[in-house]
């Protein structure tokens, strides 16, 4: 077999949420060129339109759900909708997330509630729920970041603490499900990448990175889809409960 084959998703169809924008839209662009079919859910309904749109250029069937993940019950909608558009779930990439930059003594119990909903309790609740329906097996990647292994920068208690406890959750559901349910999990870490949630970071970020990573610069889009499709697909048959960090060498420091 030729192994680029293994990299090919034709015929499964993948659930991506956060996929209105940033790398979610990108993930979503990269699974369809593998031949995947998508479910793309987010909060957004104009922007899931339009990212439809581009899915459906590519030759992929696709079905948008508005939801918000820090709701069980809209992870179940999403999930529901994936086996009403295309009858299966082979691969979630648990995308969806929100930023802060609060500092600790300053941080609002609700400002903290709500971030860890959406960063690590909706993953858990999107994990779960298209679990519950991979019935042929399956791959979950887990997005997570570079501040959930290294010490933040800059103020981002909430954050780092919800991306942290996405790669412990990681560990945990590959035990439990990887053997019993051939449902293989594993943590994408990216690092700084060109994308809507790092459009207004000023010189000062770019300047940090540039002088602290071993490659010197933000990452792009495509140096991440690779990774998540090597995640997504049947590449990857024989890794769960890992974490595959891509920071042009930021956390290597």
């Amino acid at each position: 077999m030729n192994p680029l084959d293994l990299f090919r998703m034709d015929g499964l169809t993948a659930v991506v949420t956060g996929a209105s924008s940033g790398l979610g839209e990108g993930f979503a662009l990269a699974l369809a060129h593998a031949g995947a079919d998508l479910v793309l859910a987010a909060r957004r309904p104009d922007r899931l339109a339009s990212v439809a749109e581009r899915v459906e250029t590519l030759g992929a069937r696709v079905a948008v759900v508005v939801a918000d993940v820090g709701y069980p019950e809209d992870c179940q909608r999403v999930a529901d909708a994936a086996l009403e558009a295309t009858g299966r779930i082979d691969a979630l990439v648990n995308n969806a997330g929100v930023g802060s930059a609060v500092t600790a003594l300053k941080e609002t119990p609700d400002g903290f509630r709500r971030l860890i909903d959406i960063n690590l309790n909706g993953v858990f609740w999107m994990a779960q729920a298209c679990a519950q329906r991979m019935d042929r097996g399956g791959s979950i990647v887990n997005v997570s970041s570079v501040l959930g292994q290294i010490a933040p920068r800059f103020p981002q208690a909430a954050y780092a603490a919800s991306k942290a406890g996405v790669i412990g959750l990681t560990r945990d559901l590959a035990a439990e499900w990887s053997g019993r349910y051939k449902i293989r999990v594993n943590t994408l870490c990216p690092g700084y990448f060109d994308s809507e949630m790092t459009a207004g970071e000023g010189s000062l970020l770019r300047e940090m990175v540039g002088a602290q990573s071993m490659i010197g610069r933000f990452g792009i889009q495509a140096e991440l889809d690779t990774a998540l499709l090597f995640l997504s697909s049947p590449a990857s048959s024989y890794v769960t409960g890992t974490t595959l960090t891509v920071d042009g060498g930021l956390s290597a420091y």
